[in-house]
């Protein structure tokens, strides 16, 4: 594996309280600058003030990943005054159940800014910095609908297709020139506060880890980041073990 630079920074695109928090995390404590963004800056003291707590290092930023201009000032930013981008990881959800017959077409439209269109936006601007460099790593997380569009899912199906189409495109340009891009598949709930509150009998399998702990998908993307390049891993499925499939 090669030497990572002494003054890197990562990137988490969508750092909210579960899982993107928690990779967050684990990426400061590996030592790397973390930089996290989330629509409202303000949402993101809580996180910024963990992890210096913990002795690492974080800036917030209130980016709107949707917005071209947005986007590039981010990354400009980021690369000027504070370190180069070693890792992005573009974690934004947008899963918005609807039936086709009362679906708009300003949400669906909206649905695939959040999960695909941002994905670009973000993907395409740091890929420019990490070729220069001729090294980094793109995480993108997708879920099972990317792989099948369930019934009342078709505006989330249809982003995270798109946003699964772009990995693997991006992954067959980038990965020789030393660009590792990975696409993961996250299939199950998570332990978060929402699915605490909203299905308690799915909750309830978290002493048996029949729910996902945002800390250990943390794990498995900074495994991702340290692969050497002989054995990249593009695709890589996350679920419980009770998990249906």
């Amino acid at each position: 594996m090669e030497s990572r630079p002494t003054k890197a920074a990562a990137l988490i695109i969508g750092a909210g309280e579960s899982t993107g928090g928690a990779i967050a995390r684990k990426f400061a404590k590996e030592g790397l600058i973390t930089c996290v963004t989330r629509r409202s800056a303000d949402k993101l003291q809580p996180l910024i003030d963990e992890i210096k707590a913990a002795g690492g290092q974080a800036y917030g930023f209130g980016s709107d990943a949707r917005k071209e201009e947005e986007v590039v000032k981010l990354v400009d930013d980021i690369e000027r005054d504070i370190a180069p981008i070693e890792v992005m990881v573009f974690n934004i959800g947008a899963n918005v159940p609807c039936s086709i017959l009362e679906e708009t077409a300003r949400k669906y439209f909206k649905i695939w800014e959040m999960a695909c269109f941002s994905g670009f936006l973000v993907g395409r601007e740091v890929a420019k910095r990490m070729v220069t460099r001729g090294r980094g790593t793109i995480i993108f997380t997708g879920a099972t609908a990317g792989l099948r569009g369930s019934a009342n899912f078709a505006a989330f199906a249809g982003a995270k297709h798109a946003l699964r189409a772009l990995a693997q495109s991006m992954a067959r340009e980038l990965g020789p020139k030393n660009i590792h891009v990975a696409h993961v598949v996250v299939d199950g709930a998570i332990d978060t506060a929402f699915i605490r509150d909203n299905f308690p009998e799915r909750y309830d399998l978290k002493d048996q880890d029949g729910i996902l702990n945002p800390d250990h998908i943390a794990e498995n993307y900074w495994h991702l980041h340290t692969q050497p390049r002989d054995a990249w891993t593009h695709e890589l499925d996350l679920r419980p073990w009770m998990e249906r499939w």
